[in-house]
């Protein structure tokens, strides 16, 4: 199961932590891991890329994680809902393969 932790900060989501596998297929042929995947690439990289934010971004096996700077533009912030909402139509349509924790901090 991939495991999806987002922190919110007020009103705001303000990091995410992405880890594990869909266990959906086998590797190379599931597709609930690749569109996690390309989505928060997509994400991460708009982010940092597009709107120039020093977001810090950690990527290990099998494991990514993004935290905005704390005065990150409100565009970043509304990146981090679109994948949010992203990450729980997948988590509908292939049930027990994504589960996701949003916590405040």
């Amino acid at each position: 199961m991939i495991t999806v932790r987002f922190q919110k900060s007020g009103s705001r989501l303000r990091a995410f932590s992405i880890s594990g596998h869909a266990g959906y297929a086998d590797a190379g042929q599931d597709i609930v891991c690749a569109s996690v995947t390309s989505a928060v690439q997509l994400t991460a990289n708009a982010i940092t890329e597009q709107f120039g934010e020093r977001a810090e971004v950690a990527v290990e096996e099998n494991r990514i994680s993004l935290l905005l700077p704390s005065d990150a533009g409100k565009e970043a912030a509304l990146l981090l809902e679109a994948l949010l909402e992203h990450l729980r139509i997948l988590a509908e349509d292939y049930k027990n393969t994504i589960q996701i924790i949003v916590s405040e901090v």
